[in-house]
């Protein structure tokens, strides 16, 4: 994707010492970005969601990985850095499944040849997701398409949650690809985004994303969306999601199951754009993924732009109330139309993914 010309990805490789990332806090009102030199750098962006999104944070860590290998390649390095990576976001599986192929490249290998093989994995990881992304954009598109045919000349008017774009990715996104091929296909869209509270990752990243792009939107109230839909006025949902079990069942960020409810109430058809990278076949239902708690500052405080133009942080609770922050909700498999992935569309259960991931 590109900012004011010029094509970024959401992390890079910066010479064989360093890779560099969009720092996400300071969106939508600065535009910054961060040199990653060591592995504890690494780990501190994945946490302070500095980098976020579940792809991305896998292709994080995984350069993370390598800058740690740099600096001691032994096998109790390797281990500790994996545990130590793998912590620092308990609900999205790309972080650990991301980490699991770097170890599964580098174990048994000579420690002389490991920061090399290391710096090699991340990039292909990195490069793998740009290509998922590419092919979830294509098998989304077909299903806008087929909305689009049903009201010629019409808006197709498309509701997502949280941000699933090319920052939640190392390029395209999974939710929003499909939406950037079909605004570059001429279809006229329009998309009503949820502000997500409580770090407003729609109002702040996707709206940011979509503007940049071009892309007809409008920023709504995480609790308007229900109304919407029952005046007819979006066609379809689409979010992404940091993990899906092998029943079909969805993690996403909190507010999402709300919004499946109500597109399931008013027949609107809700569907999950996912690389395969996000399944999680260990697990067989969604009650059973860790849901992130976060801090309660994130509820009780708000940052913003000032008339001045500078950016403040304020309270906005009642003083001395507390707050309670889970970062994600599960939306169970019956509530979702289908799993678009780089392989396909497919149901959301058991069957249905395997018809694509015959091997898991």
């Amino acid at each position: 994707m590109k900012i004011n010309g010029k094509h970024y990805r959401s992390v890079w490789p910066m010479g064989d010492d360093a890779f560099g990332i969009i720092d996400q806090t300071k969106l939508p009102h600065e535009f910054v970005t961060l040199t990653l030199r060591t592995v504890d750098d690494a780990a501190h962006a994945i946490s302070s969601m500095q980098t976020r999104g579940a792809p991305l944070i896998g292709a994080v860590a995984a350069y993370g990985l390598a800058l740690a290998m740099r600096a001691d390649a032994s096998d109790e390095n390797l281990a500790a850095m994996h545990d130590m990576l793998a912590e620092t976001r308990p609900t999205a599986i790309n972080l650990r499944w991301a980490l699991k192929r770097m170890v599964d490249a580098l174990r048994n290998r000579p420690r002389e040849t490991r920061a090399t093989l290391a710096w090699t994995e991340a990039a292909a990881i990195a490069d793998e997701d740009v290509a998922m992304s590419q092919a979830i954009g294509q098998n989304g598109l077909r299903i806008i398409k087929e909305i689009a045919d049903r009201k010629p000349g019409k808006t197709v008017n498309i509701l997502t949650h949280c941000n699933a774009g090319w920052l939640a990715t190392v390029d395209y996104g999974t939710a929003l690809a499909p939406i950037y091929l079909a605004h570059d296909a001429g279809i006229p869209l329009h998309i009503w985004v949820d502000e997500t509270r409580p770090r407003g990752q729609g109002a702040s990243l996707t709206a940011f994303e979509l503007g940049g792009h071009g892309v007809a939107h409008t920023i709504i109230a995480d609790n308007a969306g229900g109304h919407y839909m029952q005046a007819g006025k979006v066609d379809m949902v689409i979010v992404g999601t940091d993990r899906v079990t092998a029943n079909g069942d969805v993690a996403n960020k909190i507010g999402t199951y709300l919004k499946a409810l109500a597109a399931k109430d008013n027949d609107v058809p809700f569907y999950v754009a996912l690389p395969s990278s996000t399944i999680d076949w260990n697990l067989a239902h969604g009650r059973d993924i860790p849901i992130e708690e976060r801090s309660a500052d994130e509820v009780l405080k708000m940052t913003g732009r000032l008339p001045g133009g500078g950016v403040a942080t304020v309270e906005i609770a009642a003083p001395g109330s507390p707050a309670a922050n889970p970062g994600f909700d599960v939306t169970p498999a019956r509530l979702v139309t289908g799993l678009i992935t780089e392989k396909g569309t497919c149901a959301a259960s058991p069957e249905g993914l395997r018809s694509l991931f015959p091997k898991g």
